[in-house]
């Protein structure tokens, strides 16, 4: 649990082949099922202060309480996701903290002297913001917003989670505009 924003609620991890990391994480560590999407709809959304148009596939599971995620960048849009792929790496790149307060701590988090390096929205009050601070690769922080839409979706990607028994391993996102 932090003493910042409570408990972790997803790892966010960086891959190459999106579909492979689906595969694997279903056959072999036995989380599923994934909710895929070959172009998340991202608004508003800026990198160091700029507008950009990113093209990421984005796929979620659950594994009890904690959420995991895989991108794939599928355009060479600046982002956090390319810069971590840039350096070579592959892997855990974030953690993220859901908050029902997005501006309260995003306040918060930028006068304990945080730097927002990107952010975006994803449905109606489903703002995120990354911040550039990071100990090593994989410590970068994400708040998310989970208000909207986007926290109905999650609630339902746990739930689909509990008792999963390796049928249907990959399903499409849900219409986020109809949650």
């Amino acid at each position: 649990m932090s003493t910042l924003l409570g408990p972790i609620r997803q790892l966010g991890y960086v891959v190459d082949d999106i579909e492979a990391g689906m595969k694997y994480w279903s056959e072999t560590m036995g989380v599923g099922p994934w909710f895929y999407n070959p172009q998340v709809p991202i608004e508003e959304y800026l990198y160091d202060g700029q507008s950009y148009q990113p093209h990421n596939s984005v796929a979620l599971a659950n594994s009890g309480e904690m959420q995991v995620e895989l991108i794939q960048t599928r355009n060479d849009v600046p982002s956090m996701y390319r810069d971590y792929m840039q350096k070579g790496l592959r892997g855990l790149q974030h953690v993220a903290f859901w908050t029902k307060q997005y501006d309260a701590d995003l306040q918060m988090m930028l006068d304990r002297g945080f730097t927002l390096k990107m952010s975006g929205c994803v449905g109606q009050n489903g703002r995120f913001a990354y911040f550039a601070e990071e100990h090593h690769p994989g410590t970068c922080i994400e708040l998310s917003e989970v208000l909207g839409p986007k926290g109905t979706m999650f609630d339902m990607i746990r739930e689909a989670s509990e008792g999963w028994d390796g049928s249907d391993p990959v399903r499409p996102f849900p219409d986020l505009s109809k949650l």
